[in-house]
This record gives structure tokens, C-alpha cells and sequence, in this order.
């Protein structure tokens, strides 16, 4: 018996539109992921860190329960779709989708500070989209909305007629209850079904497929399945590192590509805020646990960390403003980094002005707020000036590649600090294509400094292959290096650096980590 208040002719209308809204949103998110064979639940699911984690995870650890959730979500999504836009088996569907939306709830829920979910959805306070979704499908399992205007109407109806008095009705123009009038509200559902089928294969063509929803953070790369090894750690004081750090520079756009005038903005272009987060995402599932950062991305950063929980390690480089000097050490403590050093081009800059006395101020500064401090710098005599003078870093960040690349500076036209650049007004002092412009120097002296070394620059910008300029950073006295890296070099550069470290060969500094 249906309830007084649906008597009131615009609540089963209302009703039914509730149902097919929903059944348009699970039908798009079930498509999405049909479409897209690069789908999978794993980085969702590897994700959550709230108290089912581990039960997701051991969900996913085998082939086959990995197969199982990928096709219960995209063809359960598809079908719960199907049925609640016709309004066939509406309760059933219902009460299946509503145990979908709880078990994304309870993967990422919102609580407070521990607020993550998908990229484009903000910050929630324990009621999210698919807590309210999920109150409103078992709502509506109550009232039998598939009844209205859906194909239920007709089956249950159906089933409430005995043969004889079917019989009787047969021969009845009057009888409303197989009339035409009712037969169209009942199919109600086929015409937004086709609309659907419209907007959705035109979206596809123009955009193609995307959606973020409760289980669906696109990652689009290179399966994990790939790595081949895992990548070493080691150690600055309490933290634990990662062999091959992040760079940062790819991500701000400082392309460092010679005379390609264009480089700087197409890396920008690239590396928006969802790609800068899925780079991330991916780096910190190969085992990439660290990244240089500097503070304007810490708000993407820290999103990213938000996002999933993450424990992926930040250090920052900080900037020594003529101008209230701390400024930009303070800003970076903001940002809730893990340690922090003096930029390179600021080391350098300070350096050669004699003015060790400020980078000393800025190192004890940082270390007094209790972070590990590091000094950069492109020139050998940065690094050594600190190391005379007592600066007190805690590592070092030094450029360090050969320069057996065909556009490295010619030897004869290197001169010490003149990486500087690119403000110098001499062309052929500064090229923008090389930043360790005395490799066998830094070998020889960075043998004698009993601190953490991170390389960067090892691949100068580009011009050298990975396993050749890894390599040669680890096999020459770099602790660890630094790489600017696409998402889709992620993967191989993992593989290439486990590979290296795995086959080292005369190796004579110590391991300072």
C-alpha cells in the first residue's frame, strides 16, 4: 500500500528524478571505467590510510582479488546505472550502490584533518558526497520508487493480477492499469537512457573519458607491477631518504633547455595541479619517499599529502632575500617541510661574495627551528668555502654530471661562479647548458667531506641518459641524487637507479648516509 503522501501528485515525480539523477551519475562512473582499460581501483585502495587500510590492501594483493573489484566496480556501477534510470529492480539497485558508496566512504573518510579524497573535491568534515548519496538511496529503497515512472510499475503490477481477472481486463478498454498512458510513464527511463548514450559518446569524442569520483583517482601510468626492484634508502639524520630524490624543476617550469625559448611555459602547461599530484601519487608508490620543494608549490604539495595520507618527505629550498633575510626560511617552516637548505644559486651568491658569515646565520637559524640544514651550490668553491669557513651545514646540494655531452660549455671558456647566470651580459660565459663545470674536481674534493651529498643536475637538464649520468653520480660519491622527472618517467627512472645501485662498480667515497 503506497503512503498517503505519495498521493500528492509531484512526490512520485520528484522521487523518480531523485532516482534517475543517481542513476545517471553511477551510470557515468561505470562507463569511465569500462572505456578507459588503464582503469584500476589499486591506487585508491593502496591509498587509504584509515583503519580498513590494511584490509583494502590485502584485498588487492593477489592478481584475482584485484580482477574481482575492478569488474564488481565498473560493471556494478554500469548496471546499478542501467536499473535505477529504468527503475527495474529499483530496490535492489539501490541497496547495492549504497554498499558500494559506504565502502569509498570508509576508504577516505572525511574527518577533520584527516580530510581526503579525490583532487577536484575539496575538504569535507565527515559528510561528503557519497555519505549524503548513499542516505539518500536507502531513503529511497523505502519508497518504492520504481514504481514511478519506472519499469517496476509494470512488473510488479504484473505479478498482482490473477489469470482470470487478467483475463477479464484483456477485454477492457477502460482498465487503466494496461493503458498506454501508463505503459509510456513506465518506460520513462528509455528516453534518458538515450540522452545519456548522446551526451556521454559526444563527450567522449571531444574530451575524452575522465571522472573522479569515491573510487576514481585516474592515474594514468605504467603499471606498478613493473618495478623491478626496490628502491635503497639512506639516512639524514632521522629521516629515512630515498636513494633518487624528486626535483622540483619540471614541475615550476625552469626547463633549463638552452635556446628552446618556449620549454618553460609547455612544462607549466603540462604539470597543472592534478598531474603534479597523480606525479606525485605514482613517485611515492615506486618507493620515491622525498622531493625538493620550494614554497610556492608547497600548497599543491601539501594538498597531494592531505589527499592520500601521504608520508612523502619534502625538502625545502629556501632563498636569502637581501631584504628581511629570513623571509623566505620562514615561509618555508610554514610549509612543514622535513628539512631545508640554501638554494643553489643562493649559495653560490653569497659564496662568492665572502659573505659566509650569512649563510652561516641562515644555517644555524634553520637548524635552531630543529630542521636538518644543507647549503647548494653550482660551484666547487661554494662547497668548499663552507667547509673553510665552519658554515655548520648538516649536507650539502651540489650540481654533478660529466661533460662528455655534446653541448656542455667548451673547457677552455669555464670559469668558476659562472653558472650564475642567466642575468650575465656575456654570452660565452654563460650557456645555460652546463652546472658542474669541473666534474673530476668535485669527485676529488667531495671525497674528503664527511657529510650527506645530494647530487642534482645529474642528467645536465636532459642531455644524458639516465643509467649514464646515475651512474656516474653513485659510483663517483653522490649519497643521493636528485632527478626532475614526467610522470612517465617515473617507472623507468626507478627501475634504471635500483639497477645501478644494485651493480656498483669502484665506488671509493664512503657512503655519508
Amino acid at each position: 500500500m503506497i503512503s498517503p503522501i505519495f498521493k500528492n501528485k509531484y512526490v512520485p515525480i520528484f522521487l523518480a528524478l531523485l532516482r534517475i539523477t543517481i542513476g545517471w551519475h553511477f551510470l557515468y562512473e561505470g562507463l569511465v571505467k569500462l572505456m578507459n582499460p588503464a582503469w584500476t581501483a589499486r591506487p585508491f585502495l593502496e591509498g587509504s590510510r584509515w583503519i580498513f587500510g590494511d584490509l583494502f590492501r590485502w584485498m588487492i594483493s593477489g592478481n584475482t582479488g584485484m580482477w574481482i573489484i575492478d569488474t564488481v566496480n565498473a560493471y556494478g556501477l554500469t548496471i546499478i546505472g542501467v536499473a535505477l534510470i529504468l527503475g527495474l529492480f529499483t530496490r535492489i539497485a539501490l541497496w547495492s550502490g549504497a554498499c558500494l558508496l559506504l565502502m569509498y566512504y570508509l576508504a577516505y573518510p572525511p574527518f577533520g584533518g584527516l580530510s581526503y579524497g579525490a583532487p577536484s573535491e575539496g575538504s569535507y568534515l565527515i559528510v561528503n558526497k557519497n555519505l549524503i548519496e548513499l542516505f539518500i538511496m536507502i531513503f529511497l529503497s523505502f519508497t518504492e520508487s520504481g514504481q514511478f515512472f519506472g519499469v517496476d510499475m509494470l512488473r510488479k503490477k504484473k505479478a498482482r493480477i490473477n489469470p482470470e481477472k487478467q483475463k477479464i481486463q484483456e477485454n477492457s478498454d477502460n482498465d487503466g492499469r494496461n493503458s498506454r498512458r501508463e505503459l509510456i510513464k513506465a518506460l520513462t527511463g528509455l528516453p534518458v537512457l538515450a540522452l545519456f548514450s548522446g551526451a556521454f559518446f559526444k563527450n567522449l569524442v571531444e574530451n575524452g573519458t575522465d571522472a573522479v569520483s569515491g573510487a576514481t583517482i585516474k592515474v594514468d601510468y605504467k603499471q606498478i607491477n613493473d618495478l623491478k626492484g626496490k628502491l635503497p634508502v639512506g639516512q639524514l639524520g632521522n629521516l629515512k631518504i630515498s636513494r633518487m630524490i624528486m626535483g622540483c624543476n619540471l614541475i615550476g617550469g625552469w626547463a633549463h633547455a638552452r635556446d628552446l625559448i618556449y620549454s618553460d611555459t609547455l612544462f607549466k602547461a603540462y604539470n597543472n595541479e592534478r598531474k603534479i599530484i597523480e606525479t606525485l601519487y605514482l613517485a611515492e608508490q615506486a618507493g620515491i619517499n622525498t622531493v625538493f620543494m620550494v614554497t610556492q608549490y608547497y600548497a599543491t604539495f601539501n594538498k597531494y599529502k592531505s589527499i592520500y595520507h601521504s608520508n612523502m618527505q619534502s625538502i625545502c629550498q629556501a632563498m636569502l632575500p637581501d631584504k628581511d633575510f629570513f623571509s623566505n626560511i620562514n615561509e618555508a617552516i610554514k610549509s612543514h617541510p622535513d628539512a631545508i637548505y640554501i638554494q643553489g644559486g643562493e649559495g653560490d651568491r653569497y659564496a662568492q661574495a665572502g659573505k659566509f658569515n650569512m649563510l652561516k646565520q641562515a644555517v644555524d637559524f634553520i637548524k635552531k627551528q630543529g630542521f636538518p640544514a644543507g647549503v647548494g651550490g653550482h660551484s666547487l668553491e661554494t662547497i668548499k668555502s663552507c667547509e673553510r669557513e665552519g658554515i655548520g651545514a648538516d649536507f650539502y646540494v651540489k650540481t654533478f654530471h660529466h661533460d662528455k655531452y655534446w653541448s656542455a660549455h667548451p673547457i677552455e671558456n669555464r670559469e668558476e661562479y659562472s653558472v650564475i647566470g642567466p642575468g650575465s651580459p656575456d654570452h660565452n660565459r654563460f650557456h645555460e647548458n652546463m652546472w658542474d663545470l669541473f666534474p673530476q674536481k668535485t669527485i676529488e674534493y667531495m671525497k674528503g667531506v664527511n657529510k650527506p651529498w645530494f647530487a642534482f643536475k645529474v642528467l645536465a637538464a636532459g642531455a644524458i641518459e639516465p643509467k649514464e649520468g646515475f651512474r656516474y653520480a653513485f659510483e663517483n660519491g653522490a649519497d643521493f641524487i636528485c632527478v626532475g622527472m614526467f610522470d612517465f618517467q617515473v617507472i623507468d627512472n626507478v627501475n634504471t637507479a635500483t639497477e645501478v645501485l644494485g651493480s656498483l662498480r669502484n665506488r671509493e667515497r664512503k657512503w655519508f648516509s
